[in-house]
């Protein structure tokens, strides 16, 4: 069994978010980029399939030369060999469109990824891979079991959980819970040296079509300063309640 696995390189959840002065782009100035957390669920849960199947696992990110670090981290989780599309991602289609042509290309029964990265939150594109290649697709998974040609998925919905069986190929887009946050595989010595060793090819993208572009960042607003008010005041809390806060 082949399995494919996307991963997003994102800043740290610890990073502090700046904007360039125009407001134009992100300023990756001082940021620590690190494996989208929902992907490495997935990896995760790809190297299980690897040691209980023998499954070959590819990670693939799309981005340039910087990705490259993230890439290897990935590698020395466990996953066999790497591919990176040479294109700094515009949107989602463009990121789409690329994993689609490597993965219509190497013949993957299973490809992997976590259901959004927590930069943009966007969400959408497994979806528009399994589309592109005409594949079943399973969202926001938090199991799965492969069995022979068979995949089985549960997912969550409000109220319960579904359990949802796809003929492979397939794309399944899992989110925490698809493996226990205490699985998830920290590189070890070994891990990283093996890594640096691996194969990890690089193409150029097929397409330079982009459906959206971004204009402009804010950041979001500062919180405004604290009003104490004092527990026998009711009247002057009832005030700025109505008057500014404007919630009543």
């Amino acid at each position: 069994m082949k399995i494919l696995v996307c991963i997003s390189s994102v800043p740290d959840t610890t990073s502090k978010i700046n904007f360039t002065a125009d407001k134009s782009a992100f300023d990756k100035n001082g940021i620590q980029w690190v494996i989208n957390p929902l992907d490495e669920f997935a990896l995760t849960k790809a190297i299980k399939l690897q040691e209980s199947q023998g499954a070959v696992v590819t990670v693939i990110n799309v981005g340039d030369a910087t990705t490259e670090p993230v890439i290897r981290k990935a590698l020395a989780i466990g996953a066999n060999d790497g591919v990176r599309v040479n294109l700094d991602p515009k949107d989602s289609y463009s990121t789409a469109k690329e994993i689609a042509a490597v993965a219509q290309n190497g013949g993957y029964d299973l490809i992997l990824c976590g259901k959004e990265s927590i930069d943009y939150n966007g969400g959408s594109v497994p979806g528009m891979v399994a589309q592109l290649l005409n594949q079943p697709f399973v969202n926001a998974s938090v199991g799965l079991d492969v069995n022979g040609s068979e995949a089985t998925a549960i997912r969550e919905i409000e109220g319960g959980k579904e359990t949802i069986s796809v003929k492979l190929p397939a794309v399944i887009a899992g989110q925490k819970g698809l493996v226990d946050e205490k699985d998830l595989i920290i590189p070890n010595m070994r891990g990283i040296m093996s890594a640096r060793t691996k194969p990890l090819q690089v193409v150029e993208p097929s397409s330079s079509e982009v459906k959206v572009q971004g204009v402009s960042y804010d950041s979001v607003p500062p919180r405004a300063a604290v009003k104490i008010v004092s527990p026998d005041n009711l009247d002057e809390l009832v005030r700025l309640l109505h008057e500014e806060a404007k919630v009543i």
